[in-house]
């Protein structure tokens, strides 16, 4: 049997037994304006964040912290993905009123720097009074600064998700990324069949023959054999499969040869991964009860609803992207419901090589952003803030917690935890109570390996890892010979240098934005009925969402996604 704690090598795993998190030399942080952060100066901070997750309880640990140290109250706006679209278009309509001190969205397209909704952050940045944010962009800077249109050239956003420390970062053992994943339970059913050259037909057959064993949970709801998200924000959910199927990484609603963009939505890849669907739908009236091997409802279901049959253990397979369904995840280990979790496979068309996942992409459009509307000194005040939660000493008390209470430092200096504090940690209701989870989620990270050889977050300690998996899990990794979630899927080549080409603008009511908006409306007006319309029509209804594709100014969509493809080789090539 595989030792499975022999981790650290393949972790690229090494500590550099230095202090970690708080400078006692460091002078305190303030502004020009010698606005101190200081529970003798409270002050309240408004933010808009978009997340899965929820606003702290009023007596939250980490807000009472942060009240204490520093003298600041968060004022939350929680709006969900779903609803992203239209808070930020009244926001858009409503020119600046209401704006918050903080703006922290996802949307790819960046209309609140269009709409001059952002501050233009250079000259403070490289004023050098904010350090840490400095480090932060430094190396991206050429990245990270707008060169679009409706907004003047600079930096706008500072990034939450994929700027990583440490030579080599630590990476951590999960794959966040996109894959048919497939629950755990019917691989053991199954008796843990190889998982390599994947097709549609193989991993629906997995699901199907589990199905006809297994038509209902052990607590007699029916299962739901593949589903998918559709919802406002999430439509490559349902849209982005025939991309991974060709062999293609993820550039959203085009496949890149050569640097130039063509869209697919209309192409032999798509009609065949629809058109199996659509069979597969066919089969529903095979099971009994509400028992489906293809969910009728998941184009038009909620994100709540997704998540509660996901978190319900009815659901047997799904396209996403492992972070889209993290709170239902969170949820099932809470419930020591192990083997009902997934993990991910890549089925692929006619032997091509699958490119689901990709190295870790630095969100460009993403992260924290200062409203245009405050003023300068209030903007040095919210820069402070932000300079300070990049401090190690924050980043570790906003990711690991608090020393001796949330995690242990060992003589070797390892940060470590007990079976406990890693029971709380994976623990919603706790996590309401003793962590930010929305800040957190949207906040700016140091990710990789911090100063002194620990990793950025529990889950990313290699030994920390390995010690938080339950003994199903290290029992169902021995099945596979495989150390980690994430040697199920390829090993990813180095990225384009373009990539991704989803993160690419292509400017708010331009021909190509106005085009790329229909073609997502038609995807959301067809495919659903094709994938649920009897054998028989499957022809028609695709030769008419076809036609409907022919009616829109793809090639304005096609030639300026082309641009920015073009434009990021020439700019990030040097």
């Amino acid at each position: 049997m595989k030792n499975l704690f022999l981790v650290s090598a393949l972790f690229m795993f090494v500590f550099a037994f230095a202090a970690c998190g708080r400078n006692e030399d460091a002078p305190p942080q303030q502004s020009s304006e010698n606005l101190i952060l200081s529970p003798d100066n409270p002050v309240e901070i408004s933010m808009l964040i978009v997340t899965n997750q929820v606003e702290p309880a009023p007596n939250n640990r980490m807000a009472a912290l942060m009240a204490e140290r520093l003298g600041v109250t968060i004022n939350y706006e929680i709006v969900t993905p779903e609803m992203q679209a239209e808070r930020l278009s009244v926001l858009i309509a409503g020119g600046g009123v209401g704006l918050p001190d903080i703006l922290a969205t996802t949307e790819i397209e960046p209309r609140l720097t269009e709409a001059g909704a952002k501050l233009r952050l250079d000259d403070f940045l490289d004023s050098g009074r904010w350090p840490n944010i400095y480090e932060h962009i430094a190396p991206y800077r050429r990245r990270l600064s707008w060169t679009g249109g409706d907004a003047s050239p600079g930096f706008y956003t500072i990034p939450n998700y994929n700027r990583f420390y440490g030579d080599p970062p630590i990476l951590g053992g999960t794959h966040f990324g996109s894959g048919f994943f497939i629950q755990k339970r019917v691989l053991e059913w199954h008796d843990f069949p190889d998982l390599t050259d994947m097709t549609l037909e193989r991993y629906f057959q997995l699901i199907e023959e589990f199905l006809i064993a297994n038509p209902y949970t052990p607590e007699g709801l029916p299962h739901i054999g593949f589903t998918f998200p559709a919802f406002p924000g999430r439509e490559w959910g349902m849209t982005n499969p025939p991309m991974f199927l060709a062999g293609h990484p993820n550039n959203g609603g085009v496949l890149v040869h050569d640097g130039i963009a063509t869209i697919y939505a209309d192409t032999e890849y798509s009609r065949r991964y629809f058109q199996f669907l659509n069979e597969m739908f066919n089969r529903n009236s095979e099971f009994p009860g509400h028992v489906v091997l293809v969910d009728p409802e998941a184009a038009t279901q909620s994100q709540d609803m997704y998540f509660a049959n996901i978190a319900s253990g009815r659901v047997l397979g799904m396209h996403d992207q492992r972070w889209g369904f993290s709170t239902p995840h969170d949820s099932l280990i809470a419930a020591g419901q192990f083997d009902r979790t997934f993990v991910a496979t890549m089925p692929t068309f006619d032997g091509r090589a699958p490119w689901y996942a990709d190295r870790d992409v630095l969100n460009i459009h993403q992260g924290f952003a200062i409203s245009s509307t405050v003023s300068q000194e209030r903007a040095e005040l919210l820069l402070t803030f932000i300079d300070t939660i990049l401090s190690e000493e924050w980043q570790i008390l906003l990711s690991w917690g608090e020393e001796g209470i949330d995690y242990h430092v060992g003589a070797d200096g390892i940060f470590y935890r007990t079976p406990q504090q890693r029971l709380d940690y994976d623990n919603t209701t706790w996590q309401q109570n003793n962590r930010l989870m929305a800040f957190f989620d949207t906040m700016p990270k140091r990710q990789g390996t911090l100063s002194c050889g620990n990793a950025f977050a529990p889950g990313d300690q290699p030994l920390e890892f390995m010690e938080s998996l339950s003994d199903y899990h290290r029992w169902f990794l021995e099945q596979y010979n495989k150390y980690t979630w994430r040697d199920f899927v390829n090993d990813p080549p180095p990225n384009p240098v373009y990539y991704p080409a989803w993160q690419i603008s292509v400017g708010a009511g331009t021909p190509a934005n106005i085009a790329s908006s229909e073609l997502e409306a038609a995807a959301l007006i067809h495919l659903p009925q094709i994938i649920m319309a009897g054998p028989h029509d499957f022809d028609a209804l695709w030769a008419a969402y076809v036609e409907h594709i022919g009616r829109i100014d793809v090639a304005a969509f096609e030639n300026a996604m082309t641009a920015g493809i073009q434009e990021r080789i020439a700019l990030w090539g040097q």
